[in-house]
């Protein structure tokens, strides 16, 4: 709307002038978001007067999509023969439009996301009472819900039953179409109020922190923060100059945020000095930082900030967490480089100047918020001597912002806790058990433990035979060598434990869900699901897919219910056995065993990798319905690729396709 309305106008004007066949796409969003979320300033333009302005430009056709349709009642002041939509239907709208001659427009209705969630820190935009959770034991890590929702507070959880999904409270704006994603793991949580953590809410034994040495100023300090949009980047550029400002130092800053408003890196070049006349310019220039303040690993390691570290002057404080880019939304296998982005740090300034902290596991674990690791991380660097400011400069500016004054001084503390004595902190936080990778045995046993409460000892039994016969062969063939099994172990478990009415209502039921809700949330007043039953959902009609409904409380009876219909599963008598999606899932068990048997009988140490690779197979068959459909028949041409491999000859035709 502010491009729209500046200049974009004209762009319209010429386009009817000419006659074009286009269709223009108005984003109202209610703010000037690529540049730092500033308020439009254009009287009174909103959308019924964007209509009527584009109708007088001799537009031919006009739609509104709107997540809200409900807030205009006809009449609304639009220009006449304007339809209002919901954003459900925009994909039909644009397919309409473009039927239409001449020059059209869609004007999508929708406040910028970024500002909704700053808006409601600040109390000046409406807040749903609402949370969304996903099931991690229903999940099946498809990705989905991020290629509907294209929304980074959907963030990654290695489990031991591979990745799944999360939602990031903290970074999550509540619009809610990442519930769209078809897969019954997401439940609505009405009344919630996310967990604060009680152990950064008290006083806890601590020895006095010792006073650092804090860095002589004989010129200018050079510091760069880097971070990810909407974290507060920015914020702590502005506390550590306002405290500059109060010591009567010199400061200067260049906040770069290009892209932030959309999740994108953030780079604010800082500069301290003993006075304003010694600052000089803003921009740390190539090898002038002291200091690299990396909020986020990947930006700090990025092309912006890397060239302003040098060898053995530069200390780096970066956060180990792994927050991944906007592309995990496409790629749901995406890695996080991790080891490479910490390398290429250690090249740059040297290994003894680089401390990975996980300020955010940290700060979520300690103040219940993982806001606070960048303010955490301010006070690991101050603890470490390496910010030419005092404590009480540092404090007083953090109060003068006015903004949540006692967490953000609690963070600074937990910081310099942090960096004086990790191990005590480590403990304090509850992070300082080792989780380590179940051992062959131990993946056994908690399957066959799994398999038992999913239907029964025989199905567990049958499983387990399996893997050991697996096991056995693998030792014959490549003594000492426990990879074949513990692929069978896992992708064999998968196969089996596949999750259909009965199981999706055991887990939603069973004592986990709950024990993840009492985690994340000090108490909520009811859930709603997000399902589309096979037998009661209707189908697009323009997709196919069947469509998700939200569905009350009630529905939590009803899987107890459910759940305990299991024995049903598979028999003459299961009402859901005779789908297509379950007709399937059974058949690739015995697909899966006969595979194995074949890898078994034909196993030899050159052998082995292809082995474990072909009973990898089944880790990519994810998601429920139509997309567990496609991913399905992904996984089959790799198996039949392969299948010819191994055997030498062309792929035949495969069970159950």
């Amino acid at each position: 709307d502010g491009t729209f309305y500046h200049s974009g106008s004209l762009a319209v004007r010429a386009a009817v002038a000419a006659g074009a066949n286009i269709t223009f796409k108005i984003l109202y969003n209610d703010a000037v978001a690529m540049t730092g979320g500033q308020k439009m300033e254009t009287g009174n333009l909103g959308v019924p007067e964007i209509t009527r302005l584009l109708e007088a430009e001799g537009v031919k056709a006009i739609a509104v999509v709107t997540d809200e349709p409900e807030k205009y009642p006809v009449p609304s002041g639009f220009a006449p023969g304007v339809s209002v939509h919901h954003r459900d239907e925009l994909d039909a709208v644009q397919r309409r439009m473009r039927e239409i001659p001449g020059v059209t427009a869609i004007v999508y209705d929708q406040t910028c996301a970024a500002e909704k969630r700053r808006r409601r820190k600040r109390g000046t935009f409406p807040d749903p009472d609402e949370r969304v959770i996903i099931n991690e034991l229903v999940c099946e890590g498809c990705g989905d819900c991020g290629a509907q929702s294209n929304c980074v507070a959907i963030q990654p959880v290695e489990t031991e039953y591979g990745r799944k999904r999360r939602i990031d409270q903290s970074a999550c704006n509540k619009d809610f179409s990442c519930v769209k994603g078809f897969c019954p793991s997401f439940v609505s949580v009405k009344g919630a109020v996310p967990k604060k953590a009680a152990v950064g809410n008290r006083e806890v034994p601590f020895p006095v922190l010792p006073e650092p040495t804090l860095p002589a100023l004989d010129g200018a300090y050079g510091i760069l923060v880097t971070g990810i949009g909407g974290t507060g980047v920015v914020t702590i550029a502005a506390l550590l100059g306002m405290a500059a400002h109060l010591e009567g130092k010199g400061f200067v800053a260049l906040d770069m945020i290009g892209l932030a408003q959309k999740g994108g890196a953030v780079v604010s070049h800082l500069k301290i000095a003993p006075s304003p006349e010694t600052v000089g310019a803003p921009r740390v220039a190539p090898g002038g930082a002291r200091l690299l303040l990396g909020c986020d690993l990947l930006v700090a390691a990025g092309r912006t900030a890397l060239p302003t570290v040098a060898r053995g002057v530069t200390r780096v404080v970066a956060n180990s967490e792994e927050v991944l880019t906007g592309a995990f939304t496409r790629e749901p296998d995406l890695v996080f480089p991790a080891a490479r982005l910490r390398r290429t740090l250690e090249d740059a300034a040297g290994p003894e100047n680089v401390e990975l902290v996980e300020a955010t596991r940290l700060a979520t674990a300690l103040l219940g918020d993982a806001i606070g690791a960048n303010l955490f991380l301010v006070g690991w660097a101050w603890q470490k001597g390496l910010l030419p400011l005092s404590e009480a400069a540092i404090r007083r500016a953090i109060a003068l912002n006015g903004v949540a004054v006692e967490f953000n001084e609690r963070a600074f503390l937990w910081g310099r806790r942090a960096a004086f004595d990790l191990a005590a902190v480590r403990r304090i936080a509850g992070l300082d058990r080792v989780h380590r990778p179940l051992s062959l045995d131990e993946t056994i046993a908690d399957r066959v433990r799994f398999l038992t409460d999913y239907q029964d000892a025989a199905w567990a039994e049958r499983y387990r035979r399996t893997v050991e016969a697996v096991r056995a062969a693998e030792a014959r063939a490549a003594p000492g060598s426990e990879a074949l099994a513990l692929a069978v172990a896992r992708n064999l478990f998968k196969l089996m434990a596949y999750k259909d009415e009965y199981e999706v209502a055991r887990l939603m039921s069973g004592d986990a869900f709950k024990a993840q809700l009492e985690r994340e949330f000090e108490r909520y007043e009811r859930l709603e699901f997000h399902l589309a039953p096979p037998l009661l959902a209707e189908r697009d009609p323009r997709t196919g897919h069947l469509r998700k409904q939200r569905y009350g409380p009630w529905a939590m009876t009803a899987f107890r219910w459910l759940a305990k219909a299991k024995r049903l599963r598979g028999t003459a008598f299961d009402p859901f056995g005779r789908t297509a999606e379950r007709r399937t899932e059974r058949a690739l068990i015995a697909e899966y065993e006969a595979l194995v048997g074949e890898l078994v009988a034909g196993l030899s140490p050159d052998r082995l990798q292809l082995a474990v690779e072909l009973a990898r197979l089944p880790e990519g068959i994810r998601g429920f319905g139509h997309v567990k459909e496609a991913n399905l028949a992904r996984v089959r041409a790799r198996w039949r690729e392969l299948l010819e491999r191994w055997r030498g000859r062309e792929p035949v035709a495969l069970a159950a396709e």
